[in-house]
């Protein structure tokens, strides 16, 4: 079975090939992704309506060089997935309705795909892939989540955040220390050259008691602390800051995680979403794990921001464990809010609408 995926829901357009096997993991036979970082630097944030014109720029051309790199053709696909949420609006409508008038005009079913469900499972197209049940902590945008994973499409909450999340606390950060857009990378690479105990920052709820994270207080003790180095900050103090900054980040979800495997019993962890990637967070999990004797996954690196690959991938690991079946239903809704532990609770039928 082959899935080409689509995945709009903010300000990356990714299209991707996957195809089913009768043993392991789907395979990934090609995937191309086009960043709209630079048109959005100029805002200093993503511009919703610009976000989704280029994404109907985009889709096609991409979708042509994913069918040319996997030596395929439209014929040779089976069912075609898209995000149907969470995400903005605008965008997401583009990716449904370019999924659905394809899967139309080639008479194949179509599915909607919860967007962190594919940043949930994009481990298993890494070199490493996971196992079922695992312990997911997922670190995406405006998400952060410990859920434990069960199967596909069996996930239970076990703590999120409840004001911002880890990637809106580097993104908000890094913005405050001017470092401009995308914060987050930024932040994380001026870390590197930086004493991460060289401010005293708080580490919010680390000590609740629950897996709930809490990232708002901390982007208020990074604001105070620019403030207090004045007009005009060296180098070495910002590179301080935003090391301080990260490792509050790290810790707090380095230490949530490790009381979720402690609370569930089991003994492997799954990492994905954007904050994924960060550098710093890997070398701390990674040397817990051999510390607790516990396993650690992530996806490749060019697959921890948002891709097609992941969509396709969701797409074909749901169909094939029964979790979900496609529609030759070419009606469609987009949900810009949609929690996860509610992906099976929504009808897929009915009028082209916007659902919040």
């Amino acid at each position: 079975m082959n899935v080409l995926g689509f995945e709009s829901s903010c300000d990356e357009t990714g299209v991707a090939l996957v195809s089913t096997r009768a043993v392991g993991t789907p395979l990934l036979r090609a995937h191309a992704l086009y960043s709209q970082v630079q048109m959005h630097a100029a805002y200093g944030g993503v511009v919703p309506e610009l976000a989704s014109r280029d994404h109907i720029r985009r889709v096609l051309p991409l979708t042509r060089q994913v069918l040319q790199e996997a030596g395929a053709t439209l014929a040779e696909v089976d069912v075609v997935a898209f995000t149907r949420g969470p995400g903005l609006a605008g965008a997401l409508l583009v990716g449904a309705g370019v999924a659905c008038a394809l899967a139309a005009a080639l008479g194949k079913p179509v599915l909607g795909v919860h967007h962190l469900e594919g940043h949930l499972l994009s481990p298993f197209l890494s070199d490493d892939a996971p196992a079922f049940p695992f312990v997911a902590l997922l670190v995406s945008g405006g998400h952060t989540q410990l859920m434990r994973v069960d199967a596909v499409g069996q996930y239970r909450l076990l703590g999120e955040s409840i004001d911002d999340a880890a990637g809106e606390a580097f993104d908000k950060s890094a913005k405050l220390m001017g470092l401009g857009y995308p914060g987050g990378p930024a932040l994380s690479q001026l870390a590197a050259s930086g004493r991460p105990d060289a401010y005293a920052l708080p580490r919010p709820l680390l000590h609740s008691g629950n897996l709930d994270f809490s990232f708002a207080g901390l982007k208020t003790a990074v604001l105070t602390q620019h403030r207090k180095l004045g007009q005009a900050p060296t180098a070495n103090q910002l590179a301080d800051l935003a090391a301080s900054t990260q490792d509050a980040i790290v810790e707090v979800l380095v230490k949530k995680s490790l009381a979720a495997l402690k609370l569930t019993g089991l003994s492997r962890l799954v990492v994905s979403g954007g904050v994924g990637a960060n550098t710093e967070l890997r070398r701390q999990l990674d040397e817990a794990a051999r510390r607790r004797s516990f396993r650690v996954h992530y996806p490749e690196l060019e697959l921890c921001t948002d891709n097609g690959a992941m969509i396709a991938l969701a797409a074909a690991m749901r169909l094939q464990s029964g979790a979900a079946l496609a529609s030759s239903d070419y009606a469609f809704d987009v949900r810009p809010r949609w929690p996860l532990d509610a992906i099976d609770r929504v009808d897929s039928a009915g009028p082209v609408r916007i659902v919040s």
